[in-house]
């Protein structure tokens, strides 16, 4: 065995053999036709990676019969673990992706899953390619940006039942849902129904704080139904992998003794399935520097980097505040990333003074002990860091299953609501305020950027107030801003508005410029005036503030303007206000009801425009009063039977 005391070590090549029982070129169609006889649904994974989301659904009843990835040993590892077809294809290039459609002609596919590559959304991701725009080193445009456009086109053609598409929620959170939006409304023009939620994978068993974004779609008619997810009990990192051998001062091997007899608990147990009986496989890690080995030793789960003696410190503390991470034995892990291909001091193990092996990070990803992944050490790193953990894929595609009978039962569900005519009344709304005195809250013609960026600043928690209207016309005409005009503006805007409105004194005799993006950056606007502006301005943004998320989480019937406001309650917002040439003045519309009908008192339900277009609030009050009458009336009878028999 290798011992610590080696600094730089690769390890050998893994080759695997092709998973046995898959098809040949020539008899695909004939096995496809066989798998579904036998009563599987066909699914086709497509950014596959090493497979965890192939993983969860075949767990789920699907098989996958083709999975495609750019990566050579992801392809690799696929093929291995899962008997369809594993194809090494650019899925960027129009030309493969016709080709791959065409090889499923008379194949039924129910299912086409995927995550478009997420490294251009993900925080880490981003950090690391701003560096490298700096320096000249890579494009402002990155093609992997519109992947899902391939993703989304391959699903147009194939036309499954469902699809299920995966990603960082970055993907959405990052550019205001307009992907995500983009993605909804052209599978809902071609007669699916979706759902979105950004999911934390702890709550199916997985154990690490993960968070992903996930998109579904089905054209059956069927709910999207989650499997509960408080049915198993929470796993910790001990729970995961505690029954794992000790490597002591070694770095393991691929091929270890591995004690059957010891007690196991249900993860355990369930990770242990058709592996090797009696041995662990890729139960190895890298050396650890002398150094760096004294601070494991010696580090706490909730040390920072600041906390590393002086005298052991390699990295600025300002620049590293988190460089070593120790996991600890009752907590969950911190998220697996493809990161700990370069190296694992995020991930130090619990109990020993190393970081984690590849067996390790796969039991916290849920691979279960029988999945081996192609390549060299760094190459299954970056393989499980970069997948799907089964165990939460599996519960995302149960909840696209077939309709069964039960179905029909179940009340509420996500696609039951008419999201056009939500969109169009909302459309109708932000056309009525375009010819009343509440113009101001809206898109229009004549909404200059001087005036827009008035508008923002004025109308912070109410709209501007048509008595106060009138003080805009200063500024109607005027694409520059002059010392005069700017007195004669604040000498009649409201007074308690004046200091807010004192920022326009940024751009007296300065030249505007065209986009609205470079104007707020000179007006230093804070981004919620920054979003309102944009959006007067016709812009396509989710200007996400309470007022807006609580008419989007009334509308649907959640507590997202409560809890989860800038995630579920943008998921909920981004829902409300959809896609296209018109999602601007849907989105003012949602902001001007949640500052008036919708307020944060009890809402004037009578005027809203959305009470009779699927609204669950006043359904929520009319179930509320029900219950409330029902409890009243068992009083009154109760009280009557005390009467009686007194």
């Amino acid at each position: 065995m290798a011992t610590y005391g080696v600094r730089l070590e690769r390890s050998d090549l893994l080759q695997l053999p092709p998973c046995q029982g898959g098809p040949s070129d020539d008899d695909f169609l004939v096995w496809c036709r066989a798998e579904v006889a036998s009563g599987r649904r066909l699914a086709v994974d497509l950014f596959s990676g090493a497979g965890g989301l192939s993983l969860g659904l075949e767990e789920a009843g699907w098989a996958v019969v083709t999975a495609v990835d750019h990566d050579q040993r992801a392809v690799e590892t696929h093929r291995a673990n899962f008997r369809g077809k594993a194809l090494q294809l650019d899925l960027s290039d129009p030309d493969r992706r016709a080709e791959l459609v065409s090889s499923f002609d008379g194949v039924p596919i129910d299912l086409v899953a995927g995550g478009p590559p997420c490294q251009p959304y993900s925080r880490a991701g981003s950090s690391k390619i701003r560096s490298l725009i700096s320096q000249g080193t890579r494009s402002h445009l990155d093609p992997r940006r519109e992947l899902w456009m391939a993703f989304l086109g391959i699903v147009l053609d194939l036309k499954p039942r469902a699809v299920l598409m995966e990603n960082v929620p970055d993907m959405a959170l990052g550019d205001d849902f307009q992907t995500v939006r983009r993605m909804v409304g052209d599978l809902e023009e071609s007669g699916y129904a979706t759902d979105v939620r950004i999911i934390e994978t702890w709550r199916y068993r997985v154990p690490q704080h993960r968070r992903r974004l996930i998109l579904l779609a089905r054209n059956d008619g069927g709910p999207f139904t989650w499997p509960a997810e408080d049915d198993h009990p929470q796993v910790m990192v001990g729970d995961a992998i505690g029954d794992l051998p000790s490597l002591g001062l070694t770095t393991g091997e691929r091929e270890m003794d591995y004690d059957e007899v010891v007690a196991r608990n249900e993860f355990v147990r369930r990770m242990r399935q058709r592996a090797s009986e009696g041995k662990v496989h890729d139960h190895f890690t890298r050396p650890v520097r002398d150094d760096d080995r004294e601070i494991f030793t010696m580090m706490k789960p909730d040390w920072l980097y600041t906390d590393v003696p002086e005298r052991l410190r390699r990295y600025s503390t300002r620049t590293f505040d988190d460089k070593y991470k120790r996991l600890a034995e009752d907590q969950l892990s911190r998220t697996i990333t493809a990161h700990i291909a370069k190296d694992g001091y995020w991930y130090i193990h619990p109990m020993e003074a190393r970081t984690l092996t590849v067996r390790e990070a796969a039991r916290l990803q849920t691979f279960p002990d029988r999945f081996r992944f192609a390549g060299h050490r760094s190459d299954a790193f970056k393989q499980i860091g970069n997948a799907v953990p089964p165990l939460a894929g599996a519960a995302a595609a149960r909840a696209v299953a077939p309709r069964s009978e039960k179905d029909s039962a179940i009340a509420g569900l996500p696609c039951a609501q008419n999201w056009q005519d939500v969109h169009q009344r909302l459309a109708a709304l932000a056309t009525e305020l375009r010819r009343s005195e509440s113009w101001t809250a809206v898109p229009d013609e004549a909404m200059t950027p001087l005036i827009a960026v008035a508008c923002a600043l004025l109308s912070r928690n109410q709209p501007v107030s048509p008595a106060d209207t009138p003080v805009l016309d200063v500024l109607r005409g005027h694409d520059r801003l002059d010392e005069t005009t700017l007195h004669d503006f604040l000498h009649v805007a409201p007074r308690a508005a004046r200091r807010r409105l004192e920022r326009l004194r940024r751009l007296v005799d300065v030249d505007l410029p065209g986009d609205a993006g470079e104007v707020a950056k000179l007006l230093k606007l804070g981004p919620a005036d920054e979003k309102v502006f944009k959006m007067l301005l016709g812009y396509d943004v989710l200007a996400a503030g309470m007022s807006a998320v609580r008419v989007a989480a009334r509308f649907r019937g959640t507590r997202s303007h409560e809890r989860n406001q800038l995630t579920d309650g943008r998921i909920d917002l981004a829902r409300l206000v959809g896609t296209g040439d018109e999602a601007p003045l849907r989105m003012a519309a949602i902001r001007y009801l949640g500052m008036t009908d919708c307020g944060p008192g009890v809402p004037k339900c009578g005027s809203c425009p959305l009470a009779e277009a699927g609204c669950a609030y006043p359904r929520e009050v009319a179930v509320r009063a029900e219950e409330e009458g029902a409890r009243l009336a068992a009083e009154r009878e109760a009280a009557m039977r005390v009467g009686l028999f007194a």
